[in-house]
Order: C-alpha cells, then sequence, then structure tokens
C-alpha cells in the first residue's frame, strides 16, 4: 500500500505541473452523480469471536450509495462525495448483527485522457467517517410506552456518531482510484448524462482508530471497491458562452419545531427530555442552465443529550431531496429563487448506557440499548437569496452566500412505536450555506 501511494502522488504531482504549465486557456467542466458499488471488508477479531461461538463470521463485503460532485478545470479535478455502506447482516437466536459506516471525502485528481466523450481520471481523496456496529431483536416493539420501560433490547456501538450530529464525523480516511466516465447526449438539453465506473482501493490510515469495546473495526473502513453511477455533466463544447453551471453548497440551519409530544412520553417514563430545537450541516448541490435550477439537498437534524445517570439519547433525522426551480432575479451579482424538492425522510430514536463491557462479556449479556426508527416520503417548497463574489482575475469560480427559508412536509407518519412524529417532522426552517460554484 505505501509503494501505490507513493505512485499516486508522484502522478498526480506531475500531473498538475505539466497541467499548469502546457495550458493557458482555462477550462471548465462540472457534474453531481449519483453512485452504487461494492466493496470488501473482512472484520477478522469479530469473525474470530462468532467462530468460537459456533456461528459463521459476517460476510465480507459491503454495499455502498453516494452522492458526488466534481469540477474540473483544464485538467485539475476536484470534487467531494458522501458515502453510506451497509454490512450485509447475520443472525443469531432472535437476533439481527450488522454493521454500516459513512464517509464525507474532498478528492483532487488529473485527468489523463479526454477524448471527445470518453474521460480517464486518477484521484485521491481524503476526508472522515462513522462506524455503527448492532446486535438488536428482529422484532421491534410496537408500544412506545413498553419501550421506555424497558429498552434494553440488545446493543449499539457507535464511533465518531453522527446521530448526534454531523459535526461529530472525524477520524481520517482516505481513498485513491480510478474513474472512467463516457458522455451521452440528451435531446433538447445542453446537459449531458455522464455514466460512471470507479475502481480504487479505501483505507483508514492509522491502526486502532475504531476500535470498539476492545474488537478492531478498521477493516470495515478499508478495501478495494467498485461503483457505478450516473449523473448529470455540462462540457464545455456544448457552450459557446458560460451560461451554465454546477455549484456545491455547504448549509448550516436551523428547525422551528420540538419533540414536544415525544418528550411529553420521555418524562413519563422518568427520562430527561429533549431540550430546544433540532438544527442541521448538510451540503446542497445545484446546477443551473439560465435560470432553470435542478440538484439535490441531504443535510442531518439532530438532537441528544442525557436521559438519565445511565443512559443518553438522541432523536436524529436524514433528509435527502431532489430539487427542480427557477431564479426569478438575477440582479447582477444577487439573485432569487425558489425550489421544489421531493425525497426521503427517516426518524431515529436512541436510548443507550453509557457504560457498556468490552467484547467477549459484551456478546454474551447484549441486553443494554434501545433502537426505535422509521421513515417515508418527504416534501418542500423553498425560497432562497444569493449573492455571488467572483474570485481571482480569471474568475475562476464564485464564492456564493446563501440564505433559505421554506417548509417540509412529512408525507407519512413516521411513528416511533404507535406514536405518530408527523408534527415534528412537519416544520417550517432557516437556512445557510456558503459554497463555489465554477
Amino acid at each position: 500500500m505505501p509503494f501505490f501511494l507513493r505512485i499516486s502522488f508522484i502522478t498526480l504531482f506531475l500531473g498538475f505541473t505539466l497541467s499548469l504549465s502546457a495550458q493557458q486557456l482555462v477550462t471548465k467542466r462540472s457534474a453531481f452523480y449519483v453512485m452504487a458499488g461494492t466493496s470488501g471488508a473482512k472484520l477478522r477479531q469479530l469473525d474470530q469471536l462468532l467462530e468460537d461461538r459456533g456461528l459463521t463470521g459476517l460476510r465480507n463485503k459491503y454495499h455502498t450509495i453516494g452522492l458526488g460532485y466534481q469540477a474540473r478545470y483544464n485538467d485539475f479535478v476536484i470534487g467531494m462525495e458522501l458515502y453510506h455502506n451497509r454490512g450485509s447482516k447475520s443472525e443469531f437466536d432472535d437476533y439481527a448483527l450488522n454493521y454500516r459506516t459513512s464517509r464525507a471525502l474532498l478528492n483532487v485528481g488529473y485527468a489523463f485522457i479526454e477524448e471527445s466523450k470518453f474521460q480517464l481520471i486518477h484521484y485521491m481523496s481524503i476526508g472522515a467517517g462513522f462506524l455503527n456496529f448492532q446486535m438488536l431483536p428482529k422484532h421491534h416493539t410496537d408500544n412506545l410506552d413498553a419501550f421506555l420501560s424497558d429498552p434494553a433490547e440488545g446493543f449499539l456501538l457507535r464511533k465518531k456518531d453522527i446521530q448526534k450530529g454531523s459535526q461529530y464525523y472525524g477520524n481520517l480516511l482516505t481513498e485513491t482510484g480510478f474513474q472512467l466516465s463516457y458522455d451521452f447526449d440528451l435531446p433538447g438539453r445542453k446537459e449531458a448524462l455522464e455514466i460512471l465506473l470507479k475502481l480504487g482501493y479505501s483505507f483508514s490510515p492509522f491502526e486502532g482508530k475504531w476500535n470498539l469495546n476492545g474488537v478492531s473495526f478498521d477493516n470495515a473502513q478499508s478495501g478495494a471497491f467498485v461503483r457505478v453511477g450516473a449523473g448529470l455533466t455540462l462540457p464545455d463544447r456544448n457552450f459557446f458562452y458560460k451560461d451554465a453551471t454546477v455549484g456545491i453548497y455547504l448549509l448550516r440551519g436551523i428547525h422551528f419545531t420540538s419533540p414536544d409530544r415525544f418528550n411529553e412520553k420521555l418524562e413519563e417514563a422518568g427520562l430527561n427530555p429533549l431540550d430546544g430545537s433540532p438544527s442541521n450541516w448538510g451540503l446542497r448541490i445545484l446546477g443551473e442552465t439560465g435560470s432553470f435550477l435542478y440538484g439535490a439537498d441531504i443535510f442531518n437534524l439532530a438532537m441528544s443529550g442525557s436521559a438519565n445517570n445511565l443512559r443518553n439519547h438522541s432523536l436524529n433525522s436524514l433528509r435527502v431531496y431532489g430539487n427542480m426551480g427557477m431564479k426569478f432575479i438575477q440582479f447582477k451579482n444577487i439573485a432569487i429563487g425558489g425550489l421544489a424538492g421531493f425525497g426521503y425522510g427517516n426518524i431515529r430514536y436512541t436510548l443507550s448506557k453509557k457504560d457498556k463491557p468490552d467484547f467477549p462479556e459484551l456478546f454474551e449479556e447484549r441486553k443494554f440499548d434501545g433502537y426505535l426508527k422509521n421513515s417515508g416520503l418527504m416534501a418542500k417548497p423553498e425560497l432562497f437569496v444569493e449573492y455571488g463574489i467572483p474570485m481571482g482575475k480569471r474568475n475562476l469560480f464564485d464564492l456564493v452566500l446563501n440564505t433559505s427559508v421554506g417548509y417540509e412536509l412529512p408525507l407519512a407518519n413516521y411513528k416511533l412505536g404507535d406514536l405518530s412524529m408527523s408534527s415534528y417532522m412537519a416544520a417550517p426552517y432557516l437556512s445557510f450555506g456558503i459554497g463555489l460554484r465554477p
């Protein structure tokens, strides 16, 4: 692995140097895409623990879905990707064992080849992640009061727990690989459909950073991968002047809601309520052609705290939207527009014991934590105001400041046990964003 990394660094450095010295006219290309794939990840210590008890180890792979953004200046490539990885389930008695991870990665790369509609890119990534391993009953209770009175169903182990908020992402993760892509023209549109294939290797560079209760889960964040995807790209060849772009934005917002009915249930069970309103960190990818807008949002709402002297709890909700809209007004660097979003949301409540033993005692006792979840469809209308600041003498990109107001509409009951959380999911929100737009 160290030799492969050295070769990758040398290749990228030489490519950037040649690109800067050989090309004076700046060409731009931006894209966003969705990915799916698979990777190997053998959890050796955990598998040995299972085999010692006559059980089959977890399957040697996990499945990946993700969202990505990419901008290219000449042959220099920069982008960002979010991935969710889920391992295969194993069963033991009435319990299900599985793990999942997620990653946020910043990519840099160099385009070796761009022949007509074909591209070959070598890239490297650096970022942070989250890890969850759980052993929970296959069948959950449908009664919230019964759950709160006796939440010890199984156990959950988390490292860099984003269910308490995306700001808890951590521990260094890296990737290196190659991207092959091909553009297909879309009838009547200047955008092109980009089909991608990614091959490479992901890994955690520091040993022991993903240990959970005495067992190493480093391999859950490592392995060779294959991913395929599709998205929209804006190739320069389709534009006589640059009237289209795809930008990326970091969002920070607050949702004007509170889990009042849920808090009443918590207090009736002798637990502390969740205070305040949920805040979020999120990512927006927004493309535009003329005044037409399209793209995707993903953000993570979180509330957390101490339930009592023995337990912590968190209430978390992930939202993923596909957006379409228009810019109503464009005056110099100021724009006003609207978006309509439709997508997916979930709600997850965790009640976990503060102190748990290490393996193998943890595996033998099992009953420490409880977990409830539900999911459904969401919709939202939104209005935004943005201000773009051109950067550099050649205006390679704009630094964009954004303010949005909107309202989220749940299209399901989102029950936790037998309690509907739809009133909590339905709320106005205010968000602020900062981003880059080529």
